[in-house]
C-alpha cells in the first residue's frame, strides 16, 4: 500500500509483547563486531530493515543508510509516546526497546538498526541474546576515532545523561581513551533535542547557549566535538558555520556514517543485500531500456503516538522530497 505525505493508516495496536520470545567500522568502537553473521536464503534480501529510536533523531542514522543503501526498504519505529529515554532509568530502557525491537521481529526485518544511543547502552546486549539469529546494531558516540584524532589529547562528547552514564560510554572512555593519555568531558544540555524539534531557531537560547560552550570547549583544549544523541547531528552544520566563523581548531564528529557502513558489512556479509536483486533487475531491463536510476522505496514511519506536529517534523528533518508512508500504532 502506497500511502504519501500525510497520510495516515491506523493499525492495531502490537499486542503480546514477549521478551521471553525470543564497529569496528570507521574507527568505531567494537561494539557491533558481533552484530550477527547469520546466512539467510535469497527470498530474504527484500525484507526490511527496521530503525528504531525512542523519537525522530533516529532519522539522522537512517539518511546516512539511505544515501550508502538506496535500494534498500526500511521500517521505522518511533517510541514517541515515551519519549525521552535519556531521563529513564535503566530498566525502563531495556523493557521499551525490547518491545520496539520485538515489534521489528515481528514485521519480518532482516536486521535492525536501535539508532539510538540511550537504547543501544542499556539494552543492546539483551536485544542480542533474546534474537540470535537477527543481525542487530547498536549506536555509541564515536568517541574512539576523535580520540584517535586528537592532537591536545582533549575531546568533549555531547549527550543525554543516559548515554553519558551508560557501560557503553564509560568502558570507551576507560579501556581506550585513559590508556591514550586523552581528557574526555562530558555535557549534557535538555534543551538541545527539543531545540532541534523547534526548528533550530539561530536567536534561541539554546543556540547562544551552544555557541557559548563552543568557545569554553576550545579554551579548555578541546579539539574533537563528538555528538552522541541521534538528535545533535541534525545541528552539525551549525556548529561548523560557529567553529569557522570563531575560528576554532574543532572538528565535529558522528557516527551515522560508520554505522551505515557497518550495516552494508553486514547485509554483504550475510548474503541479505537487496542490491543484488536490484542488479538481477537491472539486467533483465538493460534489454529493453537505457534507464538506469535506481527508485529509493519510501520510509515506512511507525509512531507508538500519532500527531500533525510529528509529520511536520518528520517532513522538515527529511525534506519534503522524501516520500513517507505514515502510520499509527
Amino acid at each position: 500500500m502506497d500511502i504519501k505525505n500525510q497520510t495516515v493508516e491506523k493499525l492495531r495496536p502490537c499486542v503480546d509483547i514477549s521478551v521471553d520470545q525470543s564497529l569496528k567500522a570507521m574507527n568505531l568502537v567494537d561494539v557491533n563486531k558481533h552484530a550477527g553473521n547469520t546466512v539467510v536464503s535469497d527470498k530474504n534480501r527484500s525484507a526490511p530493515i527496521g530503525v528504531f529510536d525512542s523519537g525522530v533523531g533516529g532519522l539522522s542514522v537512517y539518511l546516512h543508510l539511505a544515501q550508502q543503501l538506496p535500494t534498500e526498504h526500511y521500517i521505522y519505529y518511533a517510541d514517541t509516546l515515551n519519549v525521552p529515554y535519556g531521563n529513564r532509568d535503566s530498566e525502563d530502557i531495556e523493557m521499551l526497546t525490547l518491545k520496539a525491537v520485538e515489534w521489528l521481529h515481528k514485521q519480518g526485518c532482516k536486521l535492525i538498526v536501535i539508532a539510538c544511543n540511550s537504547a543501544s547502552a542499556y539494552a543492546l546486549d539483551t536485544a542480542r541474546r533474546c534474537y540470535p539469529h537477527i543481525p542487530i546494531v547498536g549506536l555509541v558516540p564515536a568517541l574512539k576515532p576523535a580520540v584517535l584524532a586528537s592532537k591536545s589529547g582533549h575531546v568533549a562528547v555531547l549527550a543525554t545523561k543516559a548515554t553519558l552514564n551508560g557501560t557503553l560510554l564509560n568502558d570507551v572512555i576507560a579501556n581506550f581513551a585513559q590508556p591514550n593519555n586523552t581528557v574526555v568531558t562530558k555535557y549534557f544540555d535538555p534543551q538541545l533535542v527539543p531545540w532541534v524539534e523547534a526548528g533550530m531557531s539561530e536567536q534561541d537560547e539554546t543556540a547562544q547557549r551552544l555557541r557559548q560552550q563552543v568557545r569554553i570547549f576550545a579554551n579548555e583544549g578541546v579539539d574533537q566535538l563528538v555528538l552522541g544523541c541521534t538528535h545533535y547531528p541534525f545541528f552539525k552544520t551549525f556548529l561548523l558555520d560557529e567553529i569557522a566563523q570563531q575560528q576554532l581548531s574543532i572538528q565535529v564528529i558522528d557516527s551515522g556514517q560508520a554505522i551505515a557502513e557497518r550495516v552494508r558489512q553486514l547485509l554483504i556479509a550475510n548474503n541479505l543485500s537487496a542490491s543484488l536483486m536490484s542488479e538481477k533487475r537491472e539486467n533483465l531491463t538493460q534489454k529493453t531500456s537505457n534507464k538506469n536510476t535506481i527508485t529509493r522505496p519510501p520510509l515506512t514511519f511507525h509512531a507508538t503516538k500519532y500527531s500533525d506536529r510529528l509529520c511536520a517534523l518528520v517532513e522538515r528533518l527529511l525534506g519534503t522530497e522524501m516520500a513517507l508512508q505514515y502510520y499509527s500504532l
